[in-house]
This record gives C-alpha cells, sequence and structure tokens, in this order.
C-alpha cells in the first residue's frame, strides 16, 4: 500500500509543529540547521508524534532551501540538512508512518523581492535531495502566494510522480490574499497535478473549518487540513499557545464531516493534539459525500465619482502640472496654507504633499490634506512609503485617505532612516513600492491585502516615483514596465536639469502609453546648486549651470532669478515632449512656482492662439 491508496479508504493523522517544540526547549535560531547539529532534538519529536498516533510525518526542511537558509549563512548547506532530514524522519517511522519532504513558500509580502526564477531554483536544489533520499511524497506548504504555488507545484509535477500535497494558507476565511475562493483554488491545484489539496497555519480548526464549508469534495485530489493551535498569546516575551488538546477531538470529527482525509497540526500543536486528534478518528471511514455551504456572493458599494478626473486621465487629454509643496518640519500650518492659496490660484492641477522626505520628520502629509481641503479648492496628491508602516498601518492608512475623499496617491518606497534625522530608527519595509502599487489597485478592486472584501471600492489613481537619473536608463524603464504591471496609472520623475536628459528620457520612454510627469525644482542660489551637484546622488549639473549659478554669488535675489530662468528652459524641452509638469517647490519658496506655473500656462495659451 502506499500513501494515495490509503488515503482512498482511510482517514490519515498527520503530525504536528516542530518548531513550537524545539522554541518550547529554548532553541530559537535556525530549526532546520538542528538536523546536523542536534539530531537527538529532531529525532525525538519525530518519533513522539509517531507514538500518538500520526500516519504521516514531515521531515525538518520547511525552510531548508538556499534563500532561507543565506539568511543564517548556511546557504552552502542546503544538501547536508536535507539529506539529514529525511533520514533523521525515516528512522524514526520505522516504517509506521509515511515520510514527506517539506518545502516551505519562500515569498513573503514583499513578491518582488524574489523572483519566481529564484524560487524554482532553490526548490529544485532542495526538492533533488528530498527525493534522491526517499521521501514518500512532497509536502508544500503555508505558501499565500498562489503564483508561487502554482509555479513550484508545476516543477515538481514534472520532476516525480509520488504523491504531491499542497497547502494554501489564508489570511481570512474562505478566501486567499488575491480574492480567490479557496474553492477555486483548490480545484486549480488539482488540475496542476496535486494529490491532495489543502490548509496549514495562520488559521484555528474554527475558521479553517468555516473555510472547508465552501469547499466540494475534489473529483480525484483528496482534502487535507493541518490548523494552527489557536492564536498565540505573548507571554514574558514569548509567544505561547493554549494547551487545548479536547478541543481537537471535536475538531477532527468536523474536519472530518467537510471531507478531510489527512489532518496534522502547525503553530502551536504537539503530540498531546496529535493524539487527540488520532483517538478521535479511530477507525472511523472518510465521507464520500457533503453539501457544501454556497459563498454569498459580494456585494460592493461603488464609491461615487468625483467631479474632478484623475490625474493621469487630465494629463491625457490636456498639459498638466502638478506641484509639491512639502508639509513644514515645524508646528504651524500658515505659511504651507498660504503657498497652497497661491498655488490654487495660479491654476496648478494638484499640490502632492511629500512623506516625511529624506526620512525627517513632518507634519503628517494626510493632516496638511486635510487642512488644505477645508481652507482651500486644492487637490492634494498624497505620497506614501514603504518606510514608515507596516502592512497593517498601509492598508489602515489607504482606507483613511479614502474615507476623507482623498484619491490621488504616490506609492514610493522612502528613503532609508538612516539618511535623516534619526539615523537609528528602524525602516520598516514591509512592502516595496511595487507591492505598494499591487496593494492600491487590490483596493480599487475592493479587496484588502487578505483578500478579504473591503465594503467598497477605492477610486485611486496611482502615481510612481521614475527616477532618470541613473546610469543605465534602459534598466529604470524596466522597472516603470514592471510598476505598470503591478498597476500604476502614470509617472512621476525626479528633477532633471539638462535639456539633454530630458531628450533621453523622452526616447526611451516614447513607447509607453502611461503618461509620465517631467520634474522639474528651481535652483535658488550658487550654493544651491553646489550642493545638489556635488551631494546628491545620481543628479550632475552642466559646467554652464554652474557657472551661471556661481556668477549670482551670495545674492538671493539673483540666484532665484537665475535658477527660474533655467528652470524655464528646461521646461520649454518638457513642454514639447511631454504633457505632464511636476514642479518643486524648493524650500518653501512657493512664490518661484508660481512663477513657473504661469509660465506653463502663458506658453499653452501661446499654443492656442497658434492652433486658432
Amino acid at each position: 500500500m502506499g500513501l494515495l491508496e490509503d488515503l482512498k479508504s482511510k482517514i490519515l493523522i498527520g503530525d504536528g509543529a516542530t518548531g513550537t517544540l524545539l522554541y518550547s526547549h529554548g532553541i530559537d535560531s535556525c530549526f532546520e540547521e538542528l538536523n546536523i547539529t542536534k539530531p537527538e532534538e529532531v529525532s525525538r519529536i519525530h518519533r513522539a508524534y509517531v507514538e500518538a498516533g500520526a500516519n504521516v510525518i514531515q521531515t525538518n526542511t520547511y525552510a531548508a532551501n538556499y534563500q532561507k537558509l543565506a539568511r543564517y549563512g548556511l546557504e552552502d548547506s542546503v544538501k547536508d540538512i536535507n539529506v539529514a532530514g529525511v533520514k533523521l524522519a525515516k528512522q524514526a517511522a520505522k516504517d509506521q508512518a509515511y515520510v514527506v519532504g517539506t518545502l516551505g513558500g519562500i515569498r513573503s509580502f514583499q513578491k518582488n523581492a524574489i523572483s519566481l526564477e529564484e524560487v524554482k531554483r532553490s526548490i529544485r536544489e532542495q526538492m533533488f535531495w528530498l527525493l534522491n533520499e526517499g521521501v514518500d511524497g512532497l509536502l508544500f506548504e503555508t505558501y499565500y502566494d498562489f503564483e508561487e504555488l502554482k509555479t513550484v507545484l508545476t516543477l515538481a509535477r514534472k520532476e516525480t510522480d509520488k504523491p504531491i500535497i499542497t497547502h494554501v494558507s489564508l489570511h481570512d476565511i474562505g478566501v486567499l490574499q488575491d480574492g480567490r475562493p479557496l474553492a477555486d483554488a483548490l480545484k486549480e491545484l488539482e488540475a496542476l497535478g496535486a494529490d491532495v489539496v489543502g490548509l496549514n497555519c495562520r488559521l484555528g480548526p474554527y475558521h479553517m473549518i468555516q473555510s472547508l464549508e465552501e469547499v466540494p469534495l475534489p473529483d480525484c485530489a483528496f482534502l487535507s487540513a493541518y490548523p494552527n493551535a489557536s492564536l498565540p498569546a505573548y507571554v514574558e516575551g514569548k509567544l505561547e499557545y493554549e494547551t487545548n488538546e479536547d478541543y481537537f477531538v471535536e475538531s477532527a470529527r468536523l474536519f472530518r464531516e467537510q471531507g478531510v482525509r489527512l489532518i496534522g497540526g502547525c503553530c502551536g500543536t504537539t503530540p498531546a493534539h496529535v493524539r487527540a486528534m488520532s483517538s478521535a478518528l479511530k477507525d472511523l471511514p472518510p465521507i464520500t459525500s457533503k453539501v457544501v455551504k454556497m459563498r454569498p456572493a459580494v456585494t460592493v458599494q461603488e464609491r461615487e465619482q468625483q467631479d474632478k478626473p484623475h490625474m493621469h486621465e487630465i494629463v491625457k487629454k490636456r498639459r498638466s502640472v502638478i506641484v509639491e509643496l512639502d508639509p513644514p518640519k515645524q508646528l504651524g500650518p500658515t505659511k504651507f496654507l498660504e503657498g497652497a492659496k497661491a498655488l490654487d490660484k495660479v491654476g496648478v492641477d494638484a499640490i502632492t504633499l511629500a512623506d516625511n522626505s529624506l526620512a525627517s520628520p513632518r507634519i503628517s502629509n494626510l493632516a496638511m490634506a486635510t487642512l488644505m481641503q477645508q481652507e482651500t479648492k486644492a487637490r492634494p496628491l498624497i505620497h506614501i512609503t514603504c518606510r514608515d508602516r507596516n502592512l497593517i498601518g498601509l492598508q489602515s492608512h489607504l482606507m483613511g485617505l479614502h474615507t476623507l475623499g482623498m484619491n490621488q496617491v504616490l506609492a514610493i518606497t522612502g528613503d532609508p532612516s538612516k539618511v535623516g534625522d534619526f539615523p537609528g530608527a528602524t525602516s520598516v519595509y514591509d512592502l516595496s513600492s511595487f507591492d505598494l502599487i499591487s496593494l492600491i489597485a487590490q483596493f480599487n478592486e475592493g479587496l484588502s491585502y487578505s483578500g478579504k472584501p473591503l465594503g467598497q471600492k477605492t477610486n485611486f489613481s496611482i502615481a510612481a516615483a521614475f527616477n532618470p537619473n541613473v546610469r543605465h536608463l534602459d534598466r529604470a524603464v524596466q522597472r516603470l514596465e514592471k510598476k505598470i504591471d503591478c498597476g500604476a496609472h502614470y509617472f512621476i520623475t525626479q528633477p532633471l536639469y539638462s535639456t539633454k536628459q530630458i531628450e533621453e528620457v523622452y526616447e526611451a520612454t516614447k513607447h509607453l502609453t502611461t503618461p509620465v510627469y517631467i520634474g522639474i525644482m528651481p535652483l535658488t542660489s550658487a550654493r544651491n546648486a553646489r550642493f545638489i551637484h556635488h551631494e546628491v546622488p545620481g543628479i550632475k549639473l552642466s559646467e554652464d549651470i554652474l557657472e551661471r549659478m556661481d556668477a549670482t554669488g551670495n545674492d538671493r535675489i539673483r540666484g532665484e532669478v537665475e535658477g527660474l530662468a533655467i528652470a524655464k528652459n528646461l521646461i520649454d524641452t518638457a513642454y514639447e515632449l511631454f504633457d505632464g509638469i511636476y514642479l518643486i517647490t524648493p524650500f518653501m519658496r512657493y512664490e518661484m512656482t508660481e512663477i513657473l506655473t504661469r509660465y506653463i500656462h502663458d506658453k499653452q495659451l501661446v499654443t492656442s492662439e497658434r492652433k486658432i
């Protein structure tokens, strides 16, 4: 008999958590390395699960891939750790249990940090050593990223005909983080060749059973479930789970009623939990039919469209000007609001508010945007960085923006904290700018990061940053294309100081249909020009510009006049090639951006008269 043959007529019991037990013994390092350094600890755990009634145990190799072992400097130990992991499990099983080789999900929140090609390389290497040691099957577990799971499943199915178990992990009941219903996901995994499909981690029995109520029995595959023991509590600096073995007796029977044929445990579960499930299901046959609970249709309340079109729509119809006005570094909004009123009066399409630019604290851009909306008709364009908020904070922030009716946003990574006023502060970076763009796009579909309906679809216009001040412009454009794929509607560039560079950007991006706003920030003095030239990464001013600014000496008025003249020259070139211009206000000198905005509008009037 084999694993799949047994599943045709029996309910099999899987093991529980390995890491939980090691952690409870005071071990808090790379658990997979213990296959080599403390094999007796790992073997003892395997044996405990077999003696508790587990028919299927998994190798201690969840994170034994190149990508995750590299965090501990163990990337060259992939072979040794996986080989040892299989041997320990097989010795403990002693022909009393099947041994499946475990391969855990690699990608996290920052999906774009690790490409699927890198995932495939890591999984292929790990899978080779597991299969080479003669495991009875493969278990792919804790996959939140469905694209990643499909990729590794397809790879594995080409490499082996041994049983393959695939487990997705959910943030919320019955739905994956991309909004896909669990039933649809499991059906797709079955079609790709998975022999057992199901769930593990994140949810306890209660919510996992609720999720399975909406899943029909597979046509060819079998269902599995490995719930967490409970939600963990944080007690005296350690994570602790409830000891609730009796609860798992009842839960095991409920899992059976949902058609589950392989039942084990994940985080927080112990041999006691496995013993409880084994006892509860002893001699009970699997069910062969079930009533499926229909998932109610999601009704999404559509947000009323605002009167004003989005920025990416405006710039496709006519030339558009947006202006950056940074929130103040000190308390007191008076000057900022004066500037906002002046800029609104001269007809800018939006005022952008940076999010603690250069990692230095300023008054919250959300607070300033709210005041600006109350006291002016100016439209706020809110910058959102990944640096200062974790995933929870970012989602909450987006919900707040939507609630306040602010739907123009710029998604950026954000300068690292070490460049700012508090270099010891933590930079969060749960998400990259690519991930944040994808999250906002998902909000526009009415779905949170977890895939749970938000109750409304948001209506964000998503701007993304474009830095042309790089050595290889073609690579920067490739990043733009990737951001477009993630959901970006248009781009805003860093400031440019060369007409030639503006022309190069045009040639490099003219194949894109996504609009680009060219950034222009007027120089204010010779000292300002030298600072930008020597100390701002990637920006170099021409000798002609440096000489022109040097000629103004320390005269503030002459410096501003010359800076405006240079900016106007740049605008002339940008105006001919691009429909969007992004004016960056230097040092709250909004009078300079007023002048440049009027200059652009005057050019528009002249152009219109010529057409007439």
